[in-house]
């Protein structure tokens, strides 16, 4: 299939990826990594080492811009790169975000990639290493992001899944919509074929993530719904936790909560972002609710599902935020409706409607507010997580750290953001029943 003219084998070239930003991101580099694989190159864990090295960058916030733009510094100041030997595609959202004014600002890079045209990652990199491929084998691998079996080592114990792209919301902080563009749910076979992937590849959990995954199916002709989508895939895979990430309060439905507690393998675990709690800060931010409102979905959600683990996302220092309007945000944190809280002081975004609202705060106060904000959020969550001590839980055993501790993760622990589960015995990829002997902070032990 690869039909590449003799002289210029992929199967003598090396791709090196470097992904910066969140777990969206990581499900695009490894469609983009399939995609080279299967087109005969070898991906290898060293940019130095490459003949072609793809930056998938972030641009969410400011802070993620700055960061992305340190790993492509980092890249450029390779020796393979310095010395023209490899070439520097820079992808994802800076490219989709900054356009043409990224390409003036990094003339270095050989590449510039957006989001939209990351399915054609193949023949670009077949460009700049001088690879021909023909058109009827590129448009093969171009559609191979939703198709064809998994790679070697794609997969480690879980598996972030898109279910689908872009937002309509345009939340004023929020540069989401100019990076990703409007929303659209992906179909449900591609979806399976993804999480059967994942199954097979050695993945015992299934994160369904996006920007919105309470509005998936409803674009659809026939529209579907978030909780059709997770009980057909908990009939599926019996055997896979699901755990739903990235749901909006709107998007919290009756019969999706029923769905959750019906099912044994789906985990009894909501990630629903609020941003605030004053109605006057949720209006500036274009976003509905207010803390009653708040509050009546966070009992709604225990009277249905009582065992169920909630983690929201908050912004402190948003414009025209007053001391009263904070300290209500630092008494709903310290309230513990909430098991696990992320906290982000607001950055003044260009292109969103909140970077020139009256009543900016000072950085220093913004970053001062937030460290408040997450102080007494951590202080909450290590209350309810010490209140697991003597309960029993199932936990997916992960790895071994280097001094040879046993880890792993339990239900109510999301990927990367909740802490782990220290334990005893077990073996990577099995589920083992554990009681919880002790706790430090975020942190489990089995005893």
């Amino acid at each position: 299939m690869t039909a590449c003219t003799e002289g210029s084998n992929p199967q003598k070239r090396a791709v090196s990826f470097v992904t910066m930003g969140c777990a969206k991101n990581e499900v695009d580099t490894r469609q983009m990594t399939r995609r080279v694989v299967q087109g005969g190159y070898a991906v290898i864990d060293d940019p130095a080492a490459a003949d072609c090295i793809v930056v998938n960058t972030c641009s969410f916030i400011q802070s993620a811009t700055e960061e992305s733009l340190e790993a492509i510094f980092d890249v450029m100041g390779l020796k393979n790169v310095a010395e023209g030997d490899a070439k520097v595609v820079v992808a994802g959202c800076m490219p989709a975000r900054y356009g043409d004014d990224l390409e003036e600002s990094l003339p270095e890079a050989n590449s510039f990639v957006p989001c939209s045209r990351e399915d054609d990652i193949l023949s670009i990199v077949d460009g700049l290493l001088g690879v021909e491929r023909d058109e009827e084998a590129l448009g093969a691998y171009r559609s191979f992001g939703a198709a064809g079996d998994a790679v070697p080592d794609e997969y480690g114990t879980f598996a972030y899944v898109k279910i689908s792209d872009g937002c309509d919301r345009w939340c004023a902080y929020c540069a989401i919509p100019l990076i990703r563009g409007p929303y659209h749910s992906f179909p449900y076979e591609q979806i399976l074929a993804e999480v059967r992937r994942a199954v097979e590849g050695g993945a015992g959990e299934i994160d369904l993530i996006a920007q919105d995954t309470g509005r998936w199916g409803k674009d659809f002709a026939e529209p579907l719904t978030l909780a059709w989508l997770l009980e057909a895939l908990a009939g599926q895979f019996p055997d896979t936790w699901f755990r739903v990430l990235y749901l909006e309060p709107e998007g919290v439905s009756d019969e999706l909560l029923r769905v959750i507690a019906a099912h044994e393998n789906i985990c009894s675990y909501l990630d629903i972002p609020l941003q605030h709690v004053d109605r006057q800060m949720l209006r500036s931010m274009n976003r509905a609710g207010d803390r009653a409102a708040f509050e009546a979905l966070v009992e709604r959600i225990r009277a249905a599902v009582p065992d169920v683990t909630l983690r929201t996302t908050l912004i402190a220092g948003f414009p025209g935020e007053t001391e009263e309007q904070f300290q209500e945000l630092l008494d709903f944190a310290a309230s513990g409706d909430f098991d696990y809280i992320g906290v982000f002081p607001f950055s003044p975004e260009e292109g969103t409607a909140a970077f020139d609202l009256p009543g900016q705060l000072e950085e220093d106060v913004r970053v001062e507010r937030a460290q408040e904000l997450r102080d007494v959020a951590d202080a909450a969550s290590s209350a309810k997580i010490a209140e697991r001590i003597g309960t029993t839980c199932m936990v997916l055993v992960e790895g071994v750290e280097e001094d040879g501790q046993l880890y792993g993760r339990a239900m109510c622990q999301a990927p990367e953001v909740d802490g782990c589960t220290f334990l005893d015995a077990g073996e990577v990829g099995q589920k083992r029943l554990v009681t919880i002997g002790d706790t430090l902070f975020y942190e489990m032990e089995e005893g």
